[in-house]
């Protein structure tokens, strides 16, 4: 049930109370690294939540709007300690709000606010048992901060979902809800002609097609946004872009060719904007490129978010076994403890002799000219990466290069 303004009558709370509520409050303003990380865990598990927790963009405006709610919540018991908190429509939520809508998902993906909700109780209370030891008081404390939380988040929910509602029914107006359905039929298959796509999107269905997805999982601007999509059009050379705005913080783009732009080239082009990632699908043609080709973008996005990959570009063609790979985490990491051994954790030169070692088919010279380094220098990285590898190179060349590659494109944080 909704609470509104008339139907909760808001209890008196005493001078002591306010007092533990607002010391509370000023505990809660700071929380630590691993309630927020438990908030996050809650609100994108389960069955319900998985197109918002595989989507990267959505997982990561749900974050935002975790720790938004909370510093809200706190930061009003701050101020009015015991008080009414008021919902909260800042930035975070209205931009959620509108991303949840671009992806066709409905207020069920606002269950995240719920399952949220339990595990902010819990941390509270902790807070409160360490504030009183008085029965009195605690009962207090509790019974207010009860409705206080569950409250807040009612209404931040009624007013999301208003929001929503909004938003819906703007996307069903104008040229961009046009785009944005042709898009959607497409890559689901369905029946729609290609004269009436191509109408609707201003776009040729006829000849190559490489999907590009550029996000943020920060919240860039959307200027920024645009102007990394300009570069991908530099670097690919192509003459225009269809461009579907795929949420606040991410584009879906199209482009009419044939050859996946370099990902160096790609990444000096994008060094003005280092919050922007891209990912690029591999060329097709017509319409079945068209749609395999954003699949493999939407893949490689998700991959990148999953490892948290330092890396801003990344190309489904060089990808495609990290992706396969990393598919499941716990035997991703499982993989790369038993084919590494120690030299998971050995310096970035010894991994980096392997893997070129590997690449340059076992010629150290060759080697050693791709490292800049002297041949020698490689021969006792190698001879070091065989001392911390469970078995030697030559006997597992295929299966350590692969893990090492799963290495390269993920983060320290994965």
């Amino acid at each position: 049930m909704v609470h509104t303004a008339a139907d909760v009558r808001w209890p008196d709370v005493s001078p002591r109370v306010r007092e533990l509520f607002r010391a509370g409050a000023e505990v809660a303003l700071d929380p630590k690294d691993a309630w927020v990380e438990e908030l996050h865990a809650a609100s994108l598990g389960g069955q319900r939540m998985r197109p918002v927790a595989e989507d990267p963009v959505l997982a990561a405006a749900t974050r935002r709007v975790n720790l938004a709610n909370l510093l809200h919540w706190a930061a009003a018991n701050v101020q009015h300690p015991g008080r009414r908190v008021p919902p909260n429509t800042g930035p975070e939520s209205l931009e959620a709000a509108r991303d949840l809508v671009r992806r066709g998902l409905d207020e069920s993906a606002l269950d995240a606010y719920r399952a949220a909700q339990s595990v902010a109780w819990r941390r509270w209370m902790e807070i409160c048992f360490e504030l009183t030891s008085d029965p009195a008081e605690l009962r207090e404390l509790l019974d207010v901060s009860a409705l206080s939380i569950a409250t807040f988040i009612d209404d931040t929910v009624a007013a999301t979902s208003e929001r929503m509602r909004a938003e819906r029914d703007e996307l069903t107006r104008g040229a961009h809800a046009e785009r944005r359905a042709a898009v959607t039929l497409l890559l689901e298959g369905a029946p729609i002609s290609r004269a009436r796509a191509e109408a609707q999107l201003g776009y040729g269905l006829a000849g190559p097609h490489t999907a590009v997805v550029v996000w943020s999982g920060s919240g860039t601007a959307s200027e920024q946004l645009e102007a990394a999509a300009e570069a991908v059009v530099r670097a690919s050379g192509a003459a225009h872009r269809l461009t579907v705005v795929a949420s606040a913080a991410a584009l879906w783009v199209w482009l009419p060719v044939g050859t996946a732009p370099h990902a160096g080239q790609l990444a000096g082009e994008l060094a003005m904007h280092p919050d922007v990632r891209v990912a690029v699908g591999r060329p097709g043609r017509d319409v079945d490129g068209f749609r395999r080709s954003h699949l493999d973008a939407a893949t490689t996005q998700r991959m990148v978010a999953r490892l948290t990959s330092p890396q801003q570009v990344a190309r489904y063609e060089d990808v495609q076994l990290v992706a396969l790979l990393t598919g499941e985490p716990t035997q991703a990491d499982e993989f790369l403890a038993d084919t590494l051994g120690d030299l998971l954790h050995a310096d970035a030169d010894t991994q980096q002799a392997v893997l070129t070692y590997v690449r340059e088919l076992g010629s150290t010279s060759r080697t050693a000219q791709r490292l800049y380094t002297h041949r020698n220098t490689v021969l006792r990285r190698l001879a070091r990466a065989d001392e911390l590898l469970p078995r030697p190179l030559a006997e597992n060349v295929v299966s350590v290069a692969a893990a090492l590659e799963v290495l390269r494109w993920r983060g320290t944080a994965s």
